[in-house]
């Protein structure tokens, strides 16, 4: 009977660790990890603030938790597009393209996923996600090579240069300045014309040639 009930608990915490983070998201997906307060988080999910830290020691360690999650399913997202069926060059632009989208699709946690302020287990997590995203790229790369469609010679350097720019091209679309200009009405960029100018930068980088539909 003991070892019933410690299963019985040990499935609570499961339940309510997961609740956590699934609240801990949907908080971040809504005001980035500055809306992530221990309190708030507590408030959420109904529980004391005490109750957080049986299950994660810091702010920090959550918020690391949350990020590694979210930012898992983009990794796989994207390596099930750099992955299909096509050449090459078509699943380097369905990738980028997909992936600009998904973005487009929830704009703050986006952005908080590739350029907010976070705490330093955060930004650690950031650091080997870029590098999870870069591994995707050597292979779509190794591969384009080999088959004549790309012209590239420091493949790893490469790679790294299209977490870059995917990065750069969209921190400044998802960024606060421009959600508060399209909230009042004034013109920005739209998903189509960072998308396409995105794909065809990084097409261009590699060597590919111009058609790739």
């Amino acid at each position: 009977m003991a070892y019933r009930t410690t299963e019985a608990r040990l499935d609570r915490d499961q339940a309510l660790r997961a609740r956590i983070l699934d609240c801990a998201l949907l908080r971040v997906a809504e005001g980035g990890f500055a809306a992530l307060t221990m309190q708030a988080l507590a408030d959420d999910v109904g529980i004391a603030t005490g109750s957080l830290y049986r299950h994660f020691r810091s702010k920090g360690e959550l918020a690391a938790e949350v990020f590694a999650s979210a930012s898992q399913r983009e990794v796989d997202a994207l390596a099930a597009a750099l992955r299909g069926p096509g050449s090459a060059s078509e699943r380097l632009r369905i990738g980028l393209e997909q992936f600009a989208a998904r973005a487009w699709h929830s704009r703050r946690l986006a952005f908080a996923l590739i350029a907010e302020p976070v705490d330093p287990e955060v930004d650690e997590q950031r650091l080997l996600y870029r590098e999870a995203y870069a591994e995707l790229f050597i292979d779509l790369l190794e591969e384009g090579a080999g088959a004549g469609e790309f012209r590239v010679e420091q493949i790893g350097l490469m790679a790294a240069c299209l977490v870059g720019a995917i990065a750069e091209a969209l921190v400044g679309p998802l960024s606060p300045p421009a959600r508060a200009a399209r909230e009042a009405g004034q013109p920005t960029l739209e998903l189509a014309q960072v998308s396409a100018s995105l794909a065809t930068f990084c097409l261009r980088a590699v060597g590919a040639k111009e058609s790739t539909r």
